[in-house]
């Protein structure tokens, strides 16, 4: 009652003094302290002790909310690529990169005979390029002076300028009489993207294609980064000079049927790489009644097409399709002007294909890799110039021939002999007798040593998928003839002659 008696003697404006005094003042400080907590940040504040203390409190607690959260995410498929590449084929060309050899400046740098290259004939390039810069320019029939061609939108699959300049060179170098139609191409920005291409065209997810071993390193980033197929070997041995059997074909078909995966096709390289032999016609034909009969698509990767020396001529798929009564819908062939013509800095690919419904999809999916406008200009006036095409291909051969045999001569001297093959721009070399332990890992042991004490970059036979430890491939074709003495000497250097090894 003590208490309900002077508050209401407050209340009613009687009572005791003091008590009317410390009410409110209790009021105004309680409603003060809730309107301060209950003030924005961006409010200012007076200091004082007690709230010196707040900011701290807070950058403290926003950097522990930030750590908690972890690191910013990228998606799967980025974290998958950017990791550092385990092959040898990448580490070997990543090592040759940094550390170029030239005879002058960098006589103790490393020799690149990892990367296929053919520098052979730049000189029939650069003299052809400077005599006709003002008909790449302005288009080889005249006219004024105009960037309207090369400014605007062109066509993301390729002009048909530039595809029937295509049909042509590709008819010149695959000979025998086979003819495209420039139609039934699509123009890439490299041989890359139109397998790449092809690989969505052909397959989904998680489907397969069968691939005749040893292959070409790249083939497994490129066929599988972005489209998640799976390549099956298909192994082939040193005995059949590392050629294609049907028998074989059939038991990666159907040990890879087993495990309820689809095949969607089979990728062929004609001529092989890294071997370098070339598909019979026979061979051809049996392969195209194995794709009929088991319901799956040919991918003939034909690059090296121009590259052919010797007696042995090269047939292409398209000659075999075109002549007899197979099934042309499920023939897919890619080529490109960087290994035949040296422009593999021009990124210049293509997919020709007899099926509508693969064009059609392909046509839309270059709108992710198309060939610029300028670069078209450029090769529709060098592709028309058919007295330079004819020079540079009889050309080309007769020097590729004379540096692979002096290449080849002069391994055989160390004791190192090399597959009987006559086309593309390396030879597959048997070092097997050099290797210190048979088996992949003794395999990998030579090639640092000679990466790292002889500073040679070759390809070693694992990164091409070969069962048999001790082949590499010798890329001769961005060499001279001074450079082939030195590599012999840093060879025999590393590991000897045959005979001191054997």
């Amino acid at each position: 009652m003590r208490l309900v008696v002077p508050l209401q003697g407050v209340a009613q404006g009687r009572g005791g003094l003091l008590l009317g005094s410390l009410i409110p003042c209790a009021l105004f400080y309680f409603l003060q302290l809730y309107l301060k907590r209950r003030r924005s940040p961006s409010d200012p504040s007076p200091p004082s002790s007690s709230s010196s203390n707040q900011p701290g409190m807070t950058r403290h607690s926003s950097l522990s909310n930030l750590l908690s959260r972890g690191p910013l995410r990228i998606s799967s498929l980025a974290t998958s690529i950017a990791k550092p590449d385990d092959s040898p084929y990448y580490m070997g060309l990543d090592r040759a990169s940094g550390d170029p050899y030239h005879r002058i400046a960098n006589p103790d740098g490393v020799i690149q005979l990892g990367l296929s290259e053919n520098r052979l004939c730049f000189d029939l390039i650069e003299k052809w390029t400077s005599e006709n810069l003002r008909d790449w320019v302005m288009g080889r029939e005249g006219g004024d002076l105009s960037i309207s061609g090369i400014a605007t939108y062109q066509p993301s699959d390729g002009t048909m300028k530039l595809k029937m300049a295509m049909a042509g060179f590709m008819s010149r170098v695959m000979g025998r009489d086979v003819s495209y139609e420039p139609s039934q191409m699509v123009l890439t920005a490299g041989v890359t993207p139109a397998i790449e291409t092809l690989c969505f065209c052909l397959a989904d997810h998680g489907n397969a294609f069968l691939v005749p071993t040893p292959y070409y390193p790249s083939f497994d980033r490129d066929m599988k980064w972005r489209t998640g197929v799976e390549l099956i070997p298909v192994h082939c041995r040193s005995k059949d000079n590392f050629v294609l059997s049907i028998s074989a074909l059939d038991q990666a078909f159907n040990q890879t049927r087993k495990r309820e995966t689809k095949i969607r096709g089979i990728l062929l390289s004609n001529p092989a790489n890294p071997v370098g032999n070339l598909l019979s016609r026979k061979m051809l034909e049996a392969l195209l009644k194995f794709a009929e009969e088991k319901n799956i698509h040919i991918v003939s990767d034909e690059i090296f097409a121009g590259s052919i020396y010797g007696e042995k001529e090269f047939v292409s798929i398209a000659e075999i399709v075109g002549s007899e009564d197979f099934d042309k819908n499920r023939v897919h062939i890619v080529y490109g002007l960087s290994k035949d013509l040296f422009l593999p800095g021009v990124r210049v690919g293509m997919i020709y294909s007899f099926n509508e419904n693969v064009l059609a999809a392909a046509r839309k999916l270059t709108r992710f890799s198309s060939v610029s406008a300028p670069t078209q200009r450029l090769l529709v006036s060098m592709l028309s110039d058919t007295r330079f095409i004819v020079e540079y291909i009889q050309t080309n051969k007769k020097r590729i021939q004379d540096m692979r045999d002096l290449f080849v001569a002069g391994l055989e001297e160390l004791g190192i002999k090399c597959t009987d093959s006559r086309s593309s721009l390396y030879c597959w070399a048997d070092m097997r007798n050099l290797i210190p332990t048979y088996g992949e890992k003794g395999e990998l042991e030579l090639w640092e040593k000679l990466l790292n004490v002889g500073k040679i970059n070759l390809t070693p036979g694992s990164a091409c998928h070969c069962i048999e430890p001790g082949w590499f491939r010798c890329c001769f074709t961005t060499l001279d003839k001074d450079d082939v003495r030195v590599v012999m000497g840093r060879i025999r250097k590393v590991v000897g002659s045959h005979t001191s090894c054997g």
